[in-house]
């Protein structure tokens, strides 16, 4: 048995009601033991060997940052690229100023290119926005360049834009991109499942070991650097399972990073089993078998219902948008239903992407209806994004018992745009409302869904505390939460949406001994000033990794 270690600090938020605040923890072979007060710990401490770590006396300790809605692997096939955004990105290895117009846009992709060593076959550039930019088109592109293949990706990721170049080079049917109905061959814009058809091609590029192994090294600092030491990759095997797989536990055991990664499968692995919803059902469940401490699985599984937000593709019920143009669906309404039964009715706790309020009524439709043919307790359906959406539809969200995970960032960044863009004041304002679920009593976590907000746990809190817009005036006043609910949404209640509030989330006996450590109390700082909080360390099973001063 080995020795005790008692952290202390100038104040732990366990987050527990029982017990909310404490100065001591004592942590055994990466287990917490007890948190308290050092004389309260005295029965372990006079019982056993043990050793007192007083490096966090001056500090705030909370349990470890759960981020229950990001992709690690997207993050890493996009962070070697060029980050050419309408917003300033400041990340290990790579920041950017914001860059906003359609002649400054494409005069940063020309610089960027201009200055790139080649190495890559192909150049990608991530972070394009059409209301910041433009509409950039594949002849813009082959005007940068004939020769050099140039790859645009979308802010969303749901979407690329390819010059001659590049489609040359990733071998695209002339036939597929003239018939594909989220195809634009004259444009060269390639969205939603049309964007998968590019991206197979890129994939050899992308998941080599010079760029791919370049992507998780950063990867691991962003999240580190987050206070993460829980992130769930939600939509796991989005381009190959056994890649993913194959490229995932070589990295986590290589470098074992201290963090871990809970897999959430997205449930139609494959195109071709869309009509047969018990194959794909069958090759998904048996994923269940595989994993590790740092890469496991539970029974959870991720739909889709409507397109990206940030690509203006969310299905939206009357009034629509602005322009009258209309949002994609991703899984089309009459499959949805079928492809979820097989789960539902084997038990799995069911997370679906919706962005739109027709994306959430599609869910909630289907969750009452299989709830109907076949009751269940606790299961955690879980609405994901929850862009726009009604009150009305809060009420039904709590009556049918599921839960929602929101990426309140979109407030921040697109708030304003789509009030005067997109959407109207009264839809954009009241993004991500989770006043009113908090109101409703309906559990709910704070997600990133890195790269679609920065990988910063506290950033997500500082937008959902404050609902500050670009501009920095307040969106939605009557939608704000309290900084405890928000910090509960990054530790406790994202660790119920994930379904491991017994291993994680709160610092009391038997938890895994996980911890974010601040240089300030996020509870006694000015709201506005939440994002800016220090991490000084994470503890990870116990062991301590201090981050770069």
């Amino acid at each position: 048995m080995s020795k005790i270690t008692v952290f202390t600090a100038k104040r732990i938020h366990t987050m527990t009601d029982s017990a909310p605040q404490a100065t001591a923890v004592a942590v055994r072979d990466g287990v917490i033991l007890e948190a308290g007060a050092l004389d309260s710990l005295a029965p372990w401490l006079d019982a056993h060997p043990h050793e007192v770590d007083d490096r966090f006396a001056d500090k705030v300790i909370l349990p470890g940052f759960i981020d229950p809605h990001l992709h690690p692997f997207i993050g890493a096939v996009l962070l070697p690229t060029r980050f050419i955004t309408a917003f300033e990105w400041d990340l290990p290895g790579q920041s950017g100023q914001a860059t906003r117009g359609h002649s400054e846009y494409l005069a940063a992709v020309q610089k960027a290119i201009d200055t790139d060593d080649g190495a890559q076959p192909i150049f990608v550039t991530w972070g394009y926005h059409q209301i910041w930019h433009g509409q950039v088109t594949r002849a813009q592109l082959n005007e940068i360049s004939e020769t050099r293949p140039i790859l645009v990706w979308h802010r969303s990721f749901h979407e690329v834009i390819l010059n001659d170049a590049a489609i040359a080079l990733l071998n695209i049917d002339a036939e597929v991109m003239e018939t594909h109905p989220q195809i634009d061959a004259a444009a060269g814009r390639f969205s939603e499942t049309g964007a998968m058809v590019a991206i197979e091609g890129v994939k050899p590029i992308l998941f080599s070991p010079t760029w791919f192994g370049a992507g998780l090294a950063q990867l691991h600092e962003v999240l580190h650097a987050g206070g993460h030491t829980t992130v769930a990759d939600m939509a796991w095997g989005m381009f190959d399972y056994e890649l993913e797989w194959a490229a995932y536990t070589h990295a986590m055991d290589s470098v074992a990073p201290p963090y871990r990664v809970m897999m959430v499968p997205r449930g139609l692995p494959d195109p071709e089993l869309t009509g047969s919803p018990e194959a794909a059902f069958d090759r998904v469940d048996a994923l269940t078998d595989r994993g590790t401490d740092r890469l496991f699985f539970g029974r959870h599984v991720k739909f889709f219902t409507d397109g990206a937000f940030f690509s203006e593709l969310m299905q939206l019920g009357d009034p629509g948008y602005i322009d009258g143009h209309h949002g994609e669906w991703l899984t089309a309404p009459e499959q949805f239903e079928a492809i979820a039964r097989p789960y539902w009715n084997a038990g799995y706790r069911i997370h679906v992407h919706c962005t739109g309020d027709l994306g959430v009524e599609l869910a909630l439709d289907v969750l009452d209806k299989l709830q109907f043919e076949r009751p269940r307790v606790d299961h955690r359906f879980t609405i994901e994004h929850f862009g726009v959406s009604t009150e009305d539809q809060v009420r039904r969200i709590k009556a049918l018992g599921a839960l929602v995970s929101a990426n309140v960032y979109y407030l921040h960044e697109l708030g304003e745009a789509y009030w005067r863009e997109s959407i109207g004041h009264e839809r954009a304002s009241q993004m991500a409302r989770l006043g009113s679920l908090a109101r409703a009593d309906v559990p709910f976590a704070l997600h990133s869904d890195f790269t679609m907000a920065p990988a910063h746990p506290l950033t997500s809190v500082w937008v959902a505390v404050n609902r500050f817009a670009e501009s920095g005036a307040v969106l939605g006043e009557n939608e704000r939460i309290s900084i405890h609910q928000a910090l509960k949404a990054i530790t406790i209640d994202a660790a119920w949406v994930l379904g491991q509030e017994g291993q994680i989330g709160s610092i009391r006996s038997g938890k895994k001994a996980d911890f974010t450590v601040l240089d300030e109390d996020p509870y006694e700082v000015d709201p506005a000033k939440l994002k800016d909080i220090r991490i000084d360390a994470t503890v990870f099973e116990g062991a301590v990794h201090p981050r770069p001063k």
